[in-house]
């Protein structure tokens, strides 16, 4: 019979360390990392803008870093969303614009959004098939929790398709 309370003991320490080993496990999550800092971005974007004439559609640039969390939760959420993955998709080409210390990619910046400096990461640069600048996006508005506002986002997106 003293064995009861142990036996107690025991299990219930292996559940609350099942729930915990569980916990950091989601917790830690490995997100894509879809920034490229060797990456040619003008030569890429030049390539994109290309393909954006030929099939119709506009580019949207995402500027940011893999050692950004915001920038990295949002391409997992416009892929899991499928209404926004299928929007996309539709009517835009994507491109992930690296800002690090590897590779800043200044000229780019500077020629897409000059005052880019001033938005957080990440933010969205919206290009017509002749490379023309339609919009510049701060994504802190489209922040819900630690997450995305899908209304915000889808309607971001609709307000620059063709």
């Amino acid at each position: 019979m003293k064995f009861i309370p142990y036996l107690w003991i025991f299990i219930m320490v292996g559940v609350s360390t099942t729930s915990v080993a569980q916990t950091e496990i989601n917790a830690t999550k490995v997100l894509e990392k879809p920034y490229h800092p060797e990456a040619d971005a003008q030569a890429e974007i030049d390539s994109l803008l290309a393909i954006a004439k030929k099939e119709g559609k506009r580019l949207v640039i995402q500027a940011g870093g893999n050692w950004c969390i915001w920038c990295l939760r949002f391409n997992t959420y416009i892929q899991e969303e499928k209404e926004i993955a299928k929007l996309l998709a539709d009517n835009f080409l994507y491109y992930h614009l690296n800002f690090s210390k590897e590779n800043k990619n200044e000229a780019v910046f500077n020629r897409y959004a000059p005052e880019g400096g001033k938005l957080g990461y990440p933010f969205f640069i919206i290009l017509d098939e002749k490379g023309q600048v339609l919009g510049i996006k701060d994504s802190g508005s489209l922040e819900a929790g630690k997450g995305y506002d899908k209304a915000k986002v889808l309607a971001l997106f609709n307000a620059y398709k063709q």
